[in-house]
């Protein structure tokens, strides 16, 4: 399970980095989206292993039984998560308005700020 994981985490970030070094704004865009989907897993992966069907629950009196999720990862990959949502939404705006105003998502056609 943990070799699956590895291999899609490189694939993830095999695939943002070569997006985002495309000339489109567009590639750009779904490469920063491949690449928070990477760190995710990468983050869900470096917690304390993967355990199926394990809830992080506490017992009556407070302690965690043995083989239980850990919590803290799970916070983790879900503020991830709302930050890359709120990243991405700025990156789509600015993408949006750039083109407008250039009328083109080639990255070199945003050389000059003069038309904007």
């Amino acid at each position: 399970m943990i070799i699956l994981l590895a291999i899609a985490i490189g694939s993830l970030f095999g695939g943002a980095t070569y997006l985002m070094l495309r000339r489109s704004v567009v590639k750009l865009i779904l490469g920063l989206i491949m690449l928070s989907h990477g760190v995710n897993l990468l983050i869900f992966t470096m917690g304390d292993g993967v355990r199926r069907g394990a809830p992080p629950l506490v017992d009556a009196h407070g302690q965690p039984p043995a083989g239980v999720a850990d919590p803290l990862v799970q916070a983790l990959i879900l503020t991830a998560i709302v930050i890359s949502f709120g990243f991405t939404a700025f990156v789509l705006a600015l993408a949006y308005r750039s083109n407008q105003a250039v009328g083109s998502d080639d990255l070199d056609d945003l050389s000059t700020t003069d038309r904007l």
